[in-house]
């Protein structure tokens, strides 16, 4: 097997922290003072993302320049995305007091920002580095979001430990998805590997604690509520509620006097 020359994924996963606490300065304690620092600051993580491009050799024909001077023209857009993130959390979850308190220290609102920066390199065809930084975030938070996976406007995740969102998964805007949940693939052929073998999920559905969704046919429509551990391979109409009925027993443990 021939072994490449390629940064560290520390490294990479250090370049994005970098670009995210350029973009939140309210993630870290330093802070600039004129606008042609921040200009500066962003035009230096340009040029390191287009050395890590240069020496990750795994695509010989990317226009790497390209790449990195386009990601940086995107990060307005990404940002704003970022935004709507924040503000779902901070919409959804009764215990989140501010959105610097999201921005500092939710884990499903840095997973989701890190994926959203894979995913713009993920769509330029980087090889490597969008994989690199979403299980970076998934070895952080718990949070495992594939960079191909393609997510809407306004996702809220609630804490997320255990959540799985597969490469060819769908999610439209202002979806809520809770830990434990998995849209995941029925099959994992590897002929499959250019269909779609993930569930497409539409704008304003809730999926509970433990649901699992699978299959590439299957669509939740929108403005429905799964359930906590409810198992679905076949889709679900608009507005529907959906959820397990769970056959628990209830026995008298009093001692015997």
């Amino acid at each position: 097997m021939e072994v490449q020359d390629m940064p560290s994924n520390a490294r990479i996963a250090d370049w994005a922290m970098h670009v995210l606490h350029l973009l939140f300065p309210e993630r870290q304690s330093s802070h600039f003072q004129h606008v042609d620092d921040v200009r500066k600051a962003f035009e230096e993580a340009e040029e390191e993302l287009l050395e890590l491009l240069m020496k990750t050799k795994a695509c010989s024909h990317c226009d790497n320049k390209l790449i990195a001077r386009r990601f940086l023209e995107e990060l307005p857009a990404i940002y704003d995305v970022m935004l709507t993130d924040a503000q779902a959390i901070m919409d959804g979850d009764p215990a989140a007091r501010s959105l610097r308190e999201v921005i500092r220290t939710y884990p499903g609102f840095t997973a989701i920002c890190v994926y959203r920066l894979a995913h713009q390199l993920w769509k330029s065809n980087v090889p490597l580095i969008p994989r690199i930084l979403t299980e970076h975030a998934h070895s952080k938070t718990g949070i495992d979001i594939h960079p191909g996976a393609r997510i809407g406007r306004y996702l809220y995740i609630d804490h997320g430990t255990g959540l799985v969102i597969g490469e060819t998964c769908i999610i439209g805007d202002h979806v809520k998805l809770y830990q434990g949940v998995t849209l995941g693939a029925l099959s994992v052929e590897k002929n499959m590997v250019d269909t779609q073998r993930h569930p497409i999920i539409e704008d304003h559905v809730i999926i509970y604690a433990g649901a699992t969704i699978l299959g590439g046919q299957t669509v939740i429509g929108h403005h429905s509520v799964i359930g906590g551990n409810v198992w679905l391979t076949s889709s679900v109409d608009p507005y529907t509620t959906v959820y397990h009925q769970p056959n628990s027993k209830f026995i008298d443990s009093k001692p015997i006097v």
